[in-house]
């Protein structure tokens, strides 16, 4: 059973490599969702979904369904101590109970095998090496993030 303590994570590297990888794909391989609140002014990671936290609960069912053929899914927030690692594990019971359901009704997910991760130092560690690069990070103010 997954918990906090135990979700994968991914570096800022290995997540703008990925994106710079795949930055001409139609349908990337991956999803980036942002669960920060207020705190999303100031910048985000380019391709990013942005669902704060108060609507997380009900958009979870549609989150699933939407990224079902994604191979990884990166949570983060402005640390990912909290929010993005409560998101993740929201995202995997809701998948798990999908997965149940389906086979209950004898239906399949059709989804591939995904991986669930966690931006590792959320948007403040990725500011810091990627906040300036246009490619990988939009609408980014660097006042806002210089005291962090």
């Amino acid at each position: 059973m997954a918990t906090i303590s135990n979700l994968r994570r991914i570096s800022a590297k290995s997540l703008s490599e990925k994106i710079i990888s795949e930055r001409d794909s139609p349908n990337p391989s991956y999803a980036i969702i942002d669960v920060r609140d207020d705190d999303y002014i100031g910048g985000h990671i380019k391709g990013c979904t942005n669902i704060p936290t108060i609507q997380l609960d009900a958009m979870m069912p549609t989150l699933v369904r939407k990224l079902k053929d994604k191979k990884t899914v990166v949570f983060h927030c402005a640390l990912s101590q909290q929010r993005g690692p409560s998101a993740a594990l929201k995202y995997l019971r809701e998948k798990d109970e999908l997965s149940k359901r389906l086979n209950v009704e004898g239906e399949t997910a059709g989804a591939v095998e995904q991986e669930i991760v966690v931006l590792d130092k959320g948007f403040v560690g990725w500011q810091q090496d990627y906040g300036a690069d246009e490619r990988l990070t939009e609408g980014y103010v660097k006042d806002i993030w210089e005291n962090y």
